[in-house]
């Protein structure tokens, strides 16, 4: 950053500590809200969300080869090879809008085209099996299959629009990946796939979250989730220390501290921000939240528009969107809206725009933003007039 960024930035936060009106309510409760949200995504995400997240993404870019990965995930790769692994990679992970971040600068920068990687940043949160499930018994069977057809076409769709607008730039960004030599390993292809099945099996199941409605399957997978987290972080914990050296350890290592220093920082400013502007679930911030149950009745295009331009920029702890939805329904939302919502809402938010924004530049950011938004607002409409 440039001094005179950060001159801008710093005259910025003055300005609006300086005009903050002190004994205004609102502005109270936006403030410890923000602080609330901050301590609530600290103890729930931080050590079993992010940083294990932290640490794929360092071994994604150490030990998974750039050619590999630009086999199955560049741009000149097959695309219903490179879509259905991004979908079905970002599927088995089933993490939140901001846990998904690094895994996603790990594979864009390691190789994987724009339109695979984002299909990947789209599916993770979105195609969440257990969140579509819980949809369907909670909000509705229809509800709840419109979501999955939606998450699972918006995650093709997105990637294939993205790749097709930036489509030359991303051919000049694969011939400079195509440049490089080929890195050589004499490690078997087995020991690094078990290594990485450790600590994805590590961060899918101590995330677990305790089913919502009475299912013998998944309370008995929450029963046993400890036992499964510990299983994966034992068979990490033994395979990095016999399987690879001191060196190889600490390029992991130091690539994960490089992935934390770019993304924490965006991240904690964004929750900070979102939780002055819209609080938590149920607690009132700076924007009243009965302005919001006010704009998405009915299923006009402004009532999924303002749905999906909500959710884009709410921030969603897994599985939280359902009972919230639920509370905005019984308050008047209609159901187009409330599909909006859900097809926005996971996939996107304030923290994790300023993260891609780092990542993919505001050009490309405000794309995807884009056509998330867009694509639900239709999607809504549509699931709106056929359900009324």
């Amino acid at each position: 950053m440039s001094d005179r960024k950060k001159f801008l930035w710093i005259a910025g936060f003055f300005l609006v500590f300086y005009f903050l009106p002190e004994g205004n309510e609102r502005v109270a409760a936006g403030l410890t809200e923000s602080i609330a949200m901050m301590s609530d995504y600290a103890r729930e995400h931080v050590l079993l969300c992010l940083i294990p997240a932290f640490f794929i993404a360092g071994a994604i870019s150490v030990f998974i080869s750039q050619q590999s990965v630009m086999k199955y995930l560049g741009a000149r790769a097959e695309k219903w090879i490179a879509y259905s692994v991004a979908s079905v990679s970002g599927t088995v992970l089933a993490v939140c809008s901001c846990t998904v971040l690094p895994l996603f600068a790990g594979i864009y920068k390691r190789g994987a085209g724009l339109g695979p990687a984002t299909a990947f940043l789209y599916s993770g949160p979105a195609i969440n099996v257990l969140a579509i499930v819980l949809t369907a018994r909670v909000l509705g069977l229809e509800l709840g299959i419109a979501r999955a057809i939606g998450a699972v076409i918006f995650s093709v769709v997105i990637g294939l629009l993205m790749a097709a607008i930036f489509g030359k730039e991303e051919a000049a960004r694969q011939e400079e990946f195509a440049q490089f030599p080929e890195e050589e390993s004499g490690r078997p292809l087995w020991k690094t796939v078990t290594y990485m099945a450790g600590m994805v099996v590590f961060l899918v199941f101590a995330n677990w979250a305790a089913p919502k409605t009475p299912n013998s399957f998944w309370e008995m997978i929450y029963s046993m989730k400890w036992i499964l987290a510990g299983a994966g972080l034992a068979v990490t914990v033994l395979t990095s220390l016999t399987w690879f050296n001191k060196e190889e350890r600490g390029e992991w290592f130091s690539s994960t501290w490089g992935y934390a220093l770019q993304v924490v920082p965006l991240l904690f400013g964004g929750v900070l921000v979102a939780g002055f502007l819209l609080g938590r679930p149920g607690h009132e911030a700076l924007i009243p939240s009965r302005y919001v149950a006010m704009l998405v009745g009915g299923n006009s295009a402004g009532a999924n528009f303002f749905a999906s331009i909500a959710g884009a920029f709410m921030y969603f702890a897994t599985l939280t969107e359902v009972p919230i939805l639920q509370g905005l329904i019984g308050a008047g939302m209609g159901k187009g809206p409330a599909l909006a919502l859900l097809l926005a809402g996971p996939a996107l938010s304030l923290p994790s725009m300023l993260v891609i924004n780092s990542i993919l530049g505001p050009k490309k950011t405000a794309t995807y933003v884009a056509l998330v938004v867009a694509l639900s607002t239709v999607a809504g409409m549509i699931f709106g007039m056929i359900a009324s």
